[in-house]
């Protein structure tokens, strides 16, 4: 395979792992503020002996895609709350952008940070189930690659995942 035919496929697969995975924020309605949908971008370089693949995003979108697991409900995910809730005060915005002003028995605003509180907790206990928006789009254009690149530079899929999500989290 020529160099510049390989570098098309590199650039095929970094940009169809990006669209996919900013479509499936989208679906899954899990981008109110856009930021984590903004944030993910890829690099894809070809030296003499050796291919550059990488992805970042914000470090929550690790989080987003392989899940937390909570106090009492559990998914198959390497990330667990145990003690610790996650900060209320980043739900502020959240908040404000979803519009949730839910109102006591006595018909008056609850105040906010009593929400962030209460939706943190929930988090805590419930845990974020796992979406999986950029591992799918990533495994599928994984199986597009052709073989000669697989063989040639000796990629192992799960290999490679692992080493990227754990780069994505180092951002």
């Amino acid at each position: 395979m020529e160099k510049e035919e390989l570098q098309k496929e590199l650039d095929k697969f970094r940009n169809f792992v990006i669209n996919e995975s900013k479509k499936n924020l989208t679906r899954l309605k899990k981008n109110s503020s856009k930021k984590l949908l903004n944030s993910i971008k890829g690099v894809s370089k070809l030296s003499k002996n050796s291919i550059e693949l990488s992805f970042s995003m914000e470090d929550y979108g690790l989080f987003q895609d392989k899940g937390v697991s909570g106090t009492k409900k559990k998914y198959s995910t390497p990330y667990s709350y145990t003690t610790k809730m996650p900060p209320p005060k980043a739900l502020d915005k959240w908040i404000v952008k979803r519009g949730i002003a839910p109102r006591n028995k006595d018909g008056k605003f609850i105040s906010r940070s009593s929400i962030k509180f209460a939706i943190a907790r929930s988090i805590m206990i419930n845990g974020i189930k796992p979406t999986l928006f950029f591992t799918k789009p990533f495994d599928k254009a994984f199986k597009k690659l052709p073989n000669e690149i697989i063989e040639k530079y000796g990629l192992d899929a799960l290999a490679l995942f692992n080493r990227l999500t754990k780069e994505i989290y180092k951002k």
